[in-house]
């Protein structure tokens, strides 16, 4: 008996995802990046299933700030998260404008901000908070740990 050729094998479908609007950063190794990503989720308890970022301008993200949020200011990340018991669903919007100005500010490197910024997002949708001082404190050390892994 003769069985069928099996199926060509098919690249797993990214789980992380970049696109960008309006904005051509200079990003680090995307792979890595998505890789690093990816550890936190999976230190956080949360795999990830799909998380999109959107790296965009100051002006585009306050637009969205301001339809979503109905808040009228610049921010440097915005989250949506759409999670479920499975893990990390959802998009996270950045403004590369605005982590280049944070960065300048703080006397860090741009790459270092924006993994904060990134690692941030992925954090909010692990369930940490950041509108008190406490959480903000609690946030803050869970960036600092994983940007030692970076």
């Amino acid at each position: 008996m003769k069985f069928p050729e099996p199926a060509a094998p098919q690249p797993p479908e990214q789980a992380i995802a970049f696109f960008f609007e309006d904005v051509t950063p200079d990003l680090p190794d995307l792979e890595r990046l998505s890789a690093w990503l990816q550890q936190i989720a999976l230190a956080e308890g949360r795999p990830v299933q799909e998380i999109n970022y959107i790296f965009c301008s100051d002006e585009h993200l306050r637009g969205i700030n301001v339809e979503f949020l109905q808040h009228d200011y610049y921010t440097d990340i915005i989250t949506f998260d759409y999670s479920d018991a499975a893990g990390m669903t959802g998009e996270i919007y950045i403004s590369t404008e605005r982590v280049a100005e944070n960065a300048q500010t703080h006397g860090t490197e741009f790459t270092q901000e924006l993994c904060r910024v990134m690692a941030h997002g992925v954090l909010h949708m692990a369930g940490y908070g950041d509108k008190t001082p406490e959480e903000e404190a609690a946030m803050r050390a869970r960036e600092d740990h994983y940007l030692a892994m970076w």
